[in-house]
């Protein structure tokens, strides 16, 4: 007498994704900035109180300018889809928006790279990221401004004309220069870079 093979019924488990790896990381760690990039995760301890400072310091011209109201805002920390990767996206510290950004979500509350007019970086201890892979992710995503404030190196930098997988001009700014950014964000704002990078810092008790 044969005896018929019993199937037992098989469960693949679903793949971990990447979305699932950096919600699990921000979870663990609140505060913690994790960005998919070039299909690799990139993750940024909890900011400290100087690069807050330089942000603060950094959106009053552009909200003086006027550049909070009406066609564009100014905000922090908002989610840009990047091209570079079925689940890749960044969140620049600072972001000139187009105002119906709302209507131009992609996914995992990022929004369409069309909408921004100009990102801006604060570096902090991983200020490679900020100078070499995000020059590249954003320049695929056809952000037209990418701004850096290089607390490393001291410098601010304006990168403008994405191509390919960079920008054709990019100016290094030194302390005691005033950076004009291109019109092209919606109105003229003047960044002193002397004190934008001396907000950056540390400050010490005399």
């Amino acid at each position: 007498m044969s005896a018929a093979s019993v199937e037992q019924p098989f469960h693949e488990e679903e793949p971990v994704t990447l979305t699932t790896i950096a919600y699990e990381i921000m979870e663990r760690h609140p505060g913690y900035r994790v960005e998919i990039i070039g299909g690799h995760l990139l993750v940024t301890p909890s900011r400290d109180a100087p690069h807050a400072r330089a942000l603060t310091k950094l959106m009053r011209p552009f909200i003086a300018a006027g550049l909070d109201d009406d066609e564009t805002e100014v905000l922090q920390n908002v989610g840009l889809w990047l091209p570079t990767g079925a689940e890749d996206y960044a969140i620049p510290d600072l972001v000139v928006v187009d105002a119906d950004i709302d209507d131009h979500l992609v996914e995992n509350n990022a929004y369409d790279p069309a909408c921004f007019r100009l990102v801006l970086e604060v570096t902090s201890g991983n200020w490679k990221d900020d100078l070499k892979t995000k020059v590249a992710a954003y320049a695929e995503a056809r952000v037209p401004v990418y701004a850096i404030v290089d607390r490393k190196h001291q410098r601010l930098h304006v990168l403008t004309d994405p191509v390919g997988s960079g920008y054709e001009k990019h100016r290094p700014n030194a302390p005691g220069e005033l950076i004009t950014l291109p019109d092209s964000i919606g109105a003229k704002v003047t960044l002193d870079v002397a004190e934008i990078l001396k907000a950056g810092q540390a400050r010490t008790s005399d």
